[in-house]
């Protein structure tokens, strides 16, 4: 589906822009996306040092050629004096908050370090961008929100009903959510690790031969959240179509096709 352009660019272009786990798979293609669209000034933030170099070093050079100046932080959302002082020294317009830990059985077996990060640093952040006074906020959320059979997903809940809760208490900053399901290439997604395991001349594992899942390219979702944040008129929560459901086994089956080789259950 193409993007609206005047929704692309309308809380972005001049403005300072900040994104929350900018060296993830969707907070990176964030920063692309925002680059592009001439924000004033864009604040990557991330816990990881080497993500933030990697993106950096993607980004760096389209940057200074649009004029956008970048700003580099390393550092925990959990971390409420980092987070303000981030606040306090930068007049942000617009927050993208994509850092979450999202891998579902790794969650499982760390349910408090879920709740910490993706919950308690959602509220941090939050709490923050209303003290600063930051006019748009967009939680990057997820499917598995809805009705969460998981630690993660009910994590992510959670970080949802909070903004929602935030939004409600307060006038300064508008607050939206956008939820999509599987998304192609990021880190975690079952294409690479398919991929793997045909390179490795398989097995190729699935949970479940009827399993479906819905997929979209990173570059498709983060369009979406960018145009969910124009739209947003406050607390909502928008749903991202993500079109036709695919079976995990016949994606498995065509990929195994497409790398030469002949696909048989077991």
């Amino acid at each position: 589906v193409a993007p609206l352009p005047e929704l692309l660019g309308r809380n972005i272009a001049d403005k300072t822009l900040m994104v929350t786990g900018a060296g993830g798979s969707i907070g990176s293609e964030l920063c692309r996306q925002i680059i592009q669209l001439k924000p004033k000034q864009l604040i990557v933030l991330d816990v990881s040092e080497l993500a933030i170099y990697r993106i950096l070093a993607e980004v760096e050079a389209t940057a200074n050629e649009l004029g956008v100046h970048l700003v580099p932080l390393i550092g925990s959302i959990q971390d409420r004096a980092f987070i303000a002082d981030a606040m306090a020294n930068h007049q942000i317009d617009t927050i993208y908050h994509a850092a979450a830990y999202k891998h579902v059985p790794l969650m499982e077996g760390n349910a408090a370090q879920a709740i910490k990060n993706n919950t308690l640093g959602t509220l941090v952040v939050a709490e923050e961008a209303v003290r600063a006074k930051v006019a748009s906020f967009t939680l990057v959320s997820t499917d598995k929100a809805v009705n969460p059979a998981n630690v993660m997903g009910a994590s992510k809940r959670l970080a949802e009903r909070i903004c929602q809760m935030v939004s409600l208490n307060q006038t300064k900053t508008r607050f939206s959510m956008v939820r999509f399901g599987n998304v192609l290439g990021s880190s975690g997604s079952v294409v690479p690790l398919f991929k793997k395991q045909i390179a490795a001349g398989g097995p190729v594992t699935l949970t479940h031969p009827d399993v479906t899942r819905y997929f979209m390219t990173v570059a498709e979702a983060v369009q979406l959240v960018i145009q969910a944040n124009s739209l947003a008129k406050g607390g909502e929560i928008f749903v991202l179509d993500m079109g036709t459901p695919v079976k995990i086994r016949d994606m498995a089956f065509k990929m195994i096709h497409l790398s030469g080789l002949k696909p048989y259950m077991e």
